[in-house]
């Protein structure tokens, strides 16, 4: 399986994913600064790989301090700093709930730590190492877990009787690139695959940012899962295919609001349409950090708008001189000059339109009144 995040002993890097599917290199993230350029510019992306690779370079930051002796010897200072830089990082994708799940977790964990009499700075700093190093190994726990629980579903509510495998379409990335590991909708995929119980797997291009075709398609084949490439338009016609027979469309999240209201990868809501007409079950994976209790519907959720050059260019090595080893990328315009361009990173699909959310405890389903009983999920 792909490690998106390598990390050991503070040292932290990322597979550079602005380079995926042409090339695996590994950058390395020594600071909170190189951490946020590295998810602002979207050389990682996925909100959980976000989360904890934002979590784990503020522990390099501190480890680096520690080991050059330039840590604030004082619980009260080294808390300071830590939150100073947990409110700077949260600046970069705010969309991305469980970046901010992370920083309040930490941030608070610091500051009860910070107000115990016996501590030091250093004590502060080891404290905050420790718990986000636990972060990433319970995320990988919960997308392996998630990934069970909706293969689960899948078999037992959308499958055709007498049909044993399914045919699932999922959208943008959501696998190991995305996630410490394993993945979220693609870890749904990847569960079915282990149950013997995936016929084929559908992703879509994704576009503007291609991350279905460049990064999850690459995940695809990098384990020999049966999988199909479409383009986001092309979706409408593979449901209305009889010889396909798409039992489930699976996708990650970005944030999902009290009501079940989600906010994904632009592009999702239009599927979620397409679904619901066509019949195919559309459901949401994501761990508990994802959903924010706080925001009570999707309307109150803030939508990150690009750069409007990710829809009139493309960037990719030139075909021939790639199959010479160059992967030198070029940029293709592909619009009029001038044109106006609105380039919305994300999109809210309404709670009617899901019938789902895996998470890794449960896949909760609408109660008799059709809302989705969300806060279940965090009574002990």
């Amino acid at each position: 399986m792909l490690e998106a995040i390598k990390y050991s002993g503070g040292n932290l890097a990322i597979l550079d994913q602005l380079q995926l599917p042409y090339k695996e290199e590994y950058a390395t993230i020594r600071t909170t600064e190189e951490a946020w350029h590295a998810i602002r510019e979207m050389r990682v992306r996925g909100a959980p790989a976000i989360a904890i690779v934002a979590a784990l370079a503020l522990a390099s930051d501190l480890s680096i301090l520690i080991a050059e002796d330039k840590l604030p010897a004082s619980a009260e200072e080294v808390k300071d700093l830590v939150t100073q830089k947990l409110r700077y990082l949260l600046t970069s994708r705010p969309t991305a709930v469980n970046l901010s799940d992370a920083s309040g977790k930490l941030g608070t964990l610091v500051e009860e730590h910070s107000g115990d009499p016996a501590a030091t700075g250093h004590s502060t700093a080891v404290t905050y190492i420790q718990a986000a190093e636990a972060m990433r190994a319970k995320d990988l726990e919960d997308n392996k877990n998630i990934g069970q629980n909706g293969a689960k579903w899948i078999i037992e509510n959308a499958l055709a009787q007498g049909s044993s495998k399914a045919t699932v379409l999922t959208h943008c990335n959501t696998g190991s690139l995305a996630t410490s590991g394993y993945g979220t909708a693609l870890g749904v995929i990847r569960s079915l695959v282990s149950n013997g119980a995936l016929h084929r797997a559908y992703c879509t291009e994704t576009r503007p940012y291609n991350q279905g075709s460049r990064l999850t398609a690459f995940e695809l084949v990098h384990e020999g899962i049966p999988a199909t490439l479409i383009t986001d338009s092309m979706a409408a016609a593979l449901f209305a295919r009889t010889d396909t027979n798409v039992n489930a469309v699976v996708v990650g999240a970005d944030r999902v609001a009290a009501n079940g209201d989600t906010a994904n990868k632009i592009g999702t809501y239009g599927l979620a349409v397409l679904a619901k007409h066509h019949g195919v079950k559309f459901l949401v994976a994501a761990p508990r950090t994802t959903i924010d209790l706080a925001t009570k519907s999707g309307g109150e959720i803030t939508i990150e708008e690009r750069s409007p050059t990710e829809v009139t260019k493309v960037k990719g090595p030139c075909d021939a001189e790639r199959a010479k080893g160059n992967i030198a990328p070029h940029t293709i315009c592909t619009a009029a000059d001038g044109i106006d361009v609105w380039n919305p990173a994300f999109d809210v699909t309404p709670s009617t339109l899901i019938d789902g959310i895996i998470t890794e405890v449960s896949v909760v389903e609408k109660d008799s009144a059709g809302r989705f009983p969300l806060q279940d999920l965090f009574n002990p």
